[in-house]
């Protein structure tokens, strides 16, 4: 099993920054992607960004690129979500979420290409 915790939520003005974490145990991401979605009221959950653990390529949805960044700290055992630039559609909650690379990989890679999920943390974003 892999239990994934996320934390840096918050209540930031427009305009502002928030770092999101995502700690996992159990054992390591070495072999998985992992992703950042959100869902705001009323509205389906979407993707954000995604890491390939391995290498550490990244991808993004185009209503982010620019100014979210997605990395790694191999010995945290970690994933972050650095969120600039914030604004009011960005408000949601986000969960990260895991998934043991199967082949072919498709990029971005669906919600059921992900195994684990977290509770989740609040983000929102003020005019």
């Amino acid at each position: 099993q892999v239990q994934l915790v996320e934390s840096g939520g918050g209540l930031v003005q427009a305009g502002g920054s928030l770092r999101l974490s995502c700690a996992a145990s159990g054992r390591t991401f070495s072999s998985y992607i992992i992703g950042w979605f959100r869902q705001a009221p009323g509205k389906e959950r979407e993707f954000v960004a995604q890491i390939i653990w391995s290498g550490g390529s990244t991808y993004y949805a185009d209503s982010v690129k620019g100014r979210f960044t997605i990395s790694r700290d191999n010995a945290k055992n970690t994933v972050y979500l650095q969120m600039n630039s914030l604004k009011p559609e960005d408000t949601a909650v986000y969960n990260c979420a895991a998934g043991v690379i199967r082949l072919p990989l498709t990029l971005p890679s669906r919600m059921g290409a992900y195994d684990y999920w977290g509770q989740g943390t609040q983000v929102t974003v003020s005019s």
